[in-house]
């Protein structure tokens, strides 16, 4: 079921007949400047500005920061577009069953997922930190956060959109959008339930989680655990999931967020509690070693400046100054006094 975009967005529970009426389209230039698009791009700036102001005290400099998101960015896009048009390959085939490839990449029409975005950052930040020598575990615990805000504020392009959204409800909290004219639904508002979501599993990292932090990889064990267990839940209230095939699970469509919830939940519980164990102390981290990598070379370079100075005093020697001679007595040049008689 879709809702209509052109008509006003209610929560009657909460503020009665308060509405509000906001088209999708900010600019019709071109093919269009939506709102979607304009938030996401203020979650990916915001979160950019964070990371970097994070990124020292993971081992990770502002450039490296910088360097990797020119990198990431136009991947991900792609990685959660090809993920959707995977899932949704029907909408994406032509009368004989061939693939039209100009409406598979008109990302403009719609149609992204955020896990395929997620699955295209991990593999460019692997690559990534491999050529710059960077800590994998660091550098992912950086760029979690970045996501925490990013999906955060993105989640309200759904809102003006119109779309993914949960099933009908009578909760207080409910939405009402409408499906024509004369008729309307009231529904689970599934985009402020994430977008929560993540604002309080940023906050909890942010503020506890990363200073308590013992192994690189930390950050991104728990964004994953609280990512994932937030998407298991607000994704069975959806009615716009993606299917895994025609596969079933108890006589039931497989949705495939929930499945790759559940997975990377487990895993990121089993790898946390694992590595707890292995790494209790901060000096296993990147950052620790490296700051005590950089003051060895520092204090090496001091040395070895110390140890050529001796040297070079040693062959060359300078020669002591001169004493300068004292006059006799008055200026110099002045007629000597007569000798007694």
């Amino acid at each position: 079921m879709r809702a209509l975009q052109d008509m006003p967005i209610s929560f009657p529970g909460l503020f009665g007949d308060w509405s509000i009426n906001i088209d999708p389209k900010l600019l019709d230039v071109g093919n269009g400047i939506y709102w979607y698009g304009v938030l996401i791009s203020l979650g990916v700036i915001l979160a950019v500005l964070f990371c970097a102001k994070q990124a020292p005290k993971y081992g990770i400099t502002e450039d490296n920061l910088y360097e990797f998101v020119i990198w990431v960015l136009p991947f991900s896009l792609i990685g959660a577009r090809l993920y959707y048009v995977i899932f949704y390959l029907d909408l994406y085939l032509d009368e004989n069953g061939q693939m039209d490839w100009g409406r598979a990449v008109a990302i403009w029409d719609g149609g992204v997922a955020i896990y395929g975005g997620i699955i295209a950052a991990v593999i460019v930040l692997v690559l990534f930190a491999k050529a710059k020598k960077l800590s994998i575990g660091a550098l992912m615990d950086v760029g979690v956060m970045g996501l925490f805000i990013g999906q955060a504020i993105g989640r309200w392009g759904n809102f003006i959109n119109r779309e993914a959204f949960g099933a009908e409800t009578t909760l207080p909290w409910r939405m009402r959008l409408w499906t024509s004219a004369t008729e309307y639904i009231e529904v689970h508002p599934t985009f402020l339930y994430e977008s929560l979501w993540n604002l309080i599993g940023f906050l909890i990292l942010w503020r506890v989680v990363a200073k308590m932090r013992t192994f690189d990889g930390e950050n991104t064990c728990f964004y994953f655990a609280w990512y994932a267990f937030g998407r298991f839940w607000i994704e069975g209230l959806r009615t716009d999931s993606l299917y895994l095939f025609d596969w079933t699970f108890f006589g039931q469509p497989i949705r495939v967020s929930q499945a790759l919830s559940l997975v990377l939940f487990l895993a990121a519980v089993t790898v946390l509690v694992l590595k707890r164990r292995q790494h209790p102390r901060v000096e296993d981290l990147f950052v620790t070693r490296r700051a005590k990598a950089e003051a060895a070379a520092q204090a090496e370079a001091a040395a070895q400046a110390e140890l050529l100075a001796q040297q070079a005093e040693e062959e060359f020697p300078f020669p002591a100054a001169p004493k300068r001679r004292e006059a006799d007595s008055g200026k110099a040049g002045s007629p000597e006094p007569p000798a007694e008689q």
